[in-house]
């Protein structure tokens, strides 16, 4: 019941539920080789480590991102 939706660039893939809607994962335009997986659809908990990502200024943050800094 996976659906693919883009906007945008249309770089980054989002799949989500057709059915309930959540985004399950998707592969990021930061990242075209790596895919995020939303850690509410696992079934065991998992530690998480979280990056802020201002999406407003994508370059901006992407460059951060790249070069290690805190991008939020």
């Amino acid at each position: 019941m996976l659906t693919s939706y883009r906007f945008g660039t249309g770089a980054a893939n989002h799949l989500f539920c057709a059915v309930c809607g959540i985004k399950s994962f998707y592969q990021p335009r930061s990242h075209p080789d790596a895919w995020s997986v939303n850690a509410h659809c696992l079934d065991q908990p998992v530690e998480l480590e979280i990056d802020r990502f201002d999406g407003r200024d994508w370059e901006r943050a992407k460059a951060a991102l790249d070069d290690g800094e805190a991008a939020g």
